[in-house]
């Protein structure tokens, strides 16, 4: 088993024991038809690259900002963008990704502390 930054263990193959505890809870809900369309690491671009013209050569100067969703699903014909969360990343970077994805794309991101 391998340790993260963040000291979290990778656990069947998520990125936590919790992530992976949540993936077994939405697959149920999914099974018993009260959500849908589970989908996991679904990416939302909040930035894109920036680039410049050098000497007739496009050159990226910014690499792109991404936010990716521990998972999606559809609940009562809603989105529902989650992300399985512990104190320790709950961190400045991923509070304004949150933001900019309520600002962007008017999605609340629903925080899971399991």
């Amino acid at each position: 088993m391998s340790r993260t930054k963040y000291g979290n263990i990778k656990h069947q193959g998520y990125d936590s024991k919790k992530e992976a505890r949540r993936a077994s809870e939405l697959h149920l809900l999914e099974k018993a038809g009260i959500i849908s369309n589970v989908q996991q690491q679904v990416k939302y671009e909040l930035i894109p690259s920036q680039y410049d013209v050098i000497n007739n050569k496009k050159k990226c100067i910014e690499r792109s900002v991404c936010y990716y969703a521990d998972f999606t699903y559809m609940e009562n014909g809603m989105l529902v963008v989650e992300d399985v969360k512990s104190p320790v990343t709950r961190t400045t970077e991923y509070i304004i990704k949150r933001k900019l994805m309520l600002y962007i794309y008017h999605i609340q991101i629903r925080e899971i502390y399991a």
